[in-house]
């Protein structure tokens, strides 16, 4: 079965940017993912953090 999606993908002009275009979506998304993490503040964190331990929560 793999080999017939195979053979119709290669007869399709132009295909072969898709994986390069699917990679590059995902690179940046995980960059930009981990920029977001390593920049958010500590202060922020801590609070969040801190939200399972309240007796009132204010969610």
């Amino acid at each position: 079965m793999f080999e017939q999606i195979k053979h119709n993908m290669e007869t399709i002009a132009g295909i072969a940017i898709y994986p390069v275009l699917s990679l590059l979506i995902f690179f940046f998304f995980f960059v930009g993912l981990a920029f977001w993490v390593f920049s958010y503040k500590k202060e922020t964190i801590q609070e969040m953090s801190n939200i399972p331990l309240e007796d009132n929560p204010s969610v």
